[in-house]
């Protein structure tokens, strides 16, 4: 009986190119992402990819579905109240972007036609839609958390001032003296800066919400 060989390499897929796609992103950043750097790191020819993907646009567009498909959607499932559920999917979210800030450019771009970022989309619109608030205020909603979630994961605001006290002097920056140490407390200024804006934004809009309730 004839058997066939089995391929020295793994066969190309979607899911490989993926995979080797983000760890270039996360690595290197987007502009590290071409057909050649893919085949080279897949161990394929370039023009493989093209019977996956048309264009590096769609690779990336992928790399980004596959971190959006990591965010937790059960709170909007779970008999949450909408401040709490919002809550939640705001941390998981920011969570999934930490680790792959260099993504982000491609995320704020939308969902387009990316299924796990409509999903998300889906989700968030339908929870707030069916606590009550009316379909354009749960898009307003939609469209301002994920500017401040989007936004807190594009860069370090603790990390970006330098470990130097001299670098801060009184007489030109009289109120910066310790601005030196935010550097090595990047991780807790930051993330206590996050929910510190979490709780102002659920604040408000808990205000709205009563409001809303007010008038019905």
């Amino acid at each position: 009986m004839w058997r066939m060989a089995r391929p020295r390499k793994p066969l190309l897929s979607r899911d490989r190119i993926v995979e080797a796609a983000g760890a270039l992103v996360d690595a290197e950043g987007l502009e590290a992402v071409s057909t050649r750097r893919l085949a080279a790191a897949l161990g394929v020819s370039g023009p493989s990819l093209y019977n996956h993907f048309r264009t590096k646009d769609e690779i990336l567009d992928a790399v980004a579905d596959a971190v959006s498909a990591r965010v937790d959607l059960s709170m909007f499932d779970g008999g949450q109240d909408w401040r709490a559920a919002l809550h939640a999917w705001a941390h998981s979210y920011r969570d999934a972007l930490a680790d792959h800030p260099n993504i982000v450019p491609v995320l704020a771009r939308g969902p387009g036609r990316r299924p796990a970022g409509l999903r998300l989309a889906d989700a968030v619109f339908g929870a707030m839609t069916a606590a009550g608030w009316p379909a354009a205020q749960a898009t307003r909603i939609g469209a301002l958390m994920r500017y401040f979630i989007l936004g807190s994961a594009v860069a370090s605001f603790a990390g970006g001032f330098v470990d130097d006290r001299t670098a801060y002097d009184p007489a030109d920056y009289p109120h910066l003296g310790q601005a030196h140490l935010l550097a090595e407390r990047g991780r807790e200024v930051d993330e206590g800066a996050f929910e510190t804006g979490l709780a102002a934004l659920l604040d408000g809009l808990a205000l709205q919400y009563e409001a809303l309730k007010e008038t019905v």
